[in-house]
């Protein structure tokens, strides 16, 4: 008989050889080989954020952080609306107040808060800036063209076209400044070519597109963007935003975009980040060079001095939380965009982005995947050019516990252990490695094996009278999920289990 639990949803799969890469099935334009490490302005300064603000920032990234490999200096929403403000920046019926554009509809930056893109300048001299100090510059965009383009009927650049026959009358519920694209009139694709001629005039290398990904997948405005950057000449970071993406377009978003968004905005409390555990394991399938799923920027640091969300603050996220949101996005190759504003860290903040031996999980693990979940949840990673194997553990619980993870999961008996967040020795562990973990924290470890063994057997389980399989309810992972018999199925990995005790 069994007498220990039986794990949900162990995939069946061999093990790679060592130094193996997935292929990458991904839209290969060459720049996110690695998951993107960055900084992005909405968790602190909503969408007022200033050039000097940025430019701070930038200095800050310079100084403290470019060794370690963030590179992304990215404005978020709205650069382009007027003036500062505390409420959502919309237009009035009559398209008040205006963006700012050129003659053609193609969105400038607000003077007001960007002084230096005076004239035609754009941004360039801001992300000259950037560019100055080793790093990359990026901006958001809302899909489509401005509404006030269309009511102007401006002419399409370098076609016969109007703007009012492009437009497909669908807009953001939380921002109503553009209409999309309707993408079977081939003049809302050479739309798209002339902005992106313009943002890579500027020298943009980032480009995050709003209102795209979800609530509703755009698929063909997707293939519009991606087809713009190829057409731009420069190569840039396609994001797509918001969540959650649907699993159900993985396919199709990872061969069109280098990130997308998993979950609706992310914030400072636990019930969300915990949420993500689920939602990472379930983009397991799609993560590859190139194509990352994206759990939001990281809400660590001083946050919403400006908006968007409660008061000017540093994370409610206790430190044990913050280590393992960075411990959960680093063994899942997770992009890293900091939320908080750099020029406020402290020790402790500066300390999460610096940890060599941690982003070398983010930046270079392989065969990241899930072991078990729920109050106890365990992922592991392949060490490139060996045997050597990472461990993530975690206690998603609300009392310190032990959690223990069998090595033989990884095909290891013996094996010596290293703290990669203390850069502690462990010594030699030998068959599992158990932890104690306070409420709601983790560690995150590197295994050296001195014995292997085979990797446990997957079984499916069948009930002698019916035929059919032990399954769970829902595909669920979580513990002490509903135990139910269903159809046999071969593809079903929610039917796939490990005996661990006999």
């Amino acid at each position: 008989m069994l007498v220990a639990a039986l794990t949900a949803a162990t995939l069946v799969t061999a093990a790679p050889a060592p130094g193996w890469e997935e292929p990458a099935l991904a839209w290969d334009n060459g720049v996110a080989p690695t998951p993107p490490l960055g900084w992005n302005s909405y968790d602190s300064f909503n969408w007022n954020v200033t050039e000097a603000q940025v430019k701070a920032n930038a200095d800050y990234m310079r100084d403290n952080l470019r060794q370690h490999g963030w590179q992304y200096v990215v404005i978020d929403w709205a650069w382009y609306y007027p003036g500062r403000g505390t409420g959502s920046p919309n237009q009035d019926a009559g398209f008040q107040p205006r963006l700012r554009t050129d003659a053609n509809g193609l969105l400038l930056p607000d003077t007001t808060r960007f002084p230096s893109a005076t004239g035609t300048n754009g941004f360039k001299p801001l992300a000259d800036y950037v560019h100055a100090a080793g790093l990359k510059f990026g901006v958001h965009l809302m899909r489509g063209i401005p509404r006030q383009v269309v009511a102007d009927n401006l002419p399409v650049p370098g076609t016969g076209c109007r703007a009012d026959q492009i437009n497909d009358d669908t807009t953001a519920a939380w921002l109503n400044l553009n209409w999309g694209l309707d993408m079977t009139d081939p003049c809302a694709q050479a739309y798209l070519d002339a902005q992106f001629r313009l943002l890579a005039s500027w020298g943009v290398d980032y480009v995050k597109v709003d209102d795209i990904a979800a609530p509703t997948y755009r698929q063909a405005e997707v293939e519009g963007y991606e087809s713009a950057i190829r057409r731009s000449g420069r190569p840039m970071v396609l994001s797509l935003s918001p969540g959650p993406t649907s699993t159900a377009n993985g396919t199709h978003v990872a061969a069109n975009a280098n990130m997308w968004r998993v979950v609706n905005d992310l914030w400072d409390n636990w019930s969300s980040l915990d949420a993500l555990f689920e939602r990472l394991h379930a983009w397991t399938p799609h993560r590859r060079p190139g194509a990352w799923p994206d759990p939001d920027m990281i809400p660590i640091g001083r946050l919403s001095q400006q908006g968007p969300v409660g008061s000017p603050r540093y994370s409610a996220l206790t430190p044990d939380e913050q280590r393992t949101l960075m411990t959960l996005w680093s063994i899942t190759r997770s992009p890293l965009m900091w939320g908080g504003d750099l020029t406020q860290n402290r020790a402790s903040e500066l300390a999460l982005m610096t940890n060599a031996a941690v982003l070398a999980v983010d930046q270079h693990s392989l065969n990241n995947r899930q072991l078990f979940s729920g109050a106890h949840t365990a992922w592991t990673a392949d060490v490139p050019g060996g045997q050597d194997k990472y461990l993530a553990l975690f206690n998603r619980g609300s009392g310190t516990a032990t959690v223990s993870a069998p090595l033989a999961e990884l095909g290891i008996g013996s094996a010596t252990a290293v703290d990669l967040w203390s850069g502690a020795d462990l010594g030699t562990v030998n068959g599992t490695l158990s932890r104690s973990l306070p409420a709601h924290g983790s560690g995150l470890y590197r295994l050296t094996p001195r014995t292997t063994v085979p990797v446990p057997a997957t079984q499916t389980f069948t009930a002698r009278h019916s035929g059919k399989a032990a399954d769970v309810h829902n595909a669920s992972t979580a513990d002490s999920a509903q135990l139910v018999q269903w159809t046999c199925g071969a593809n079903n990995a929610n039917q796939h289990w490990r005996r661990q005790g006999v």
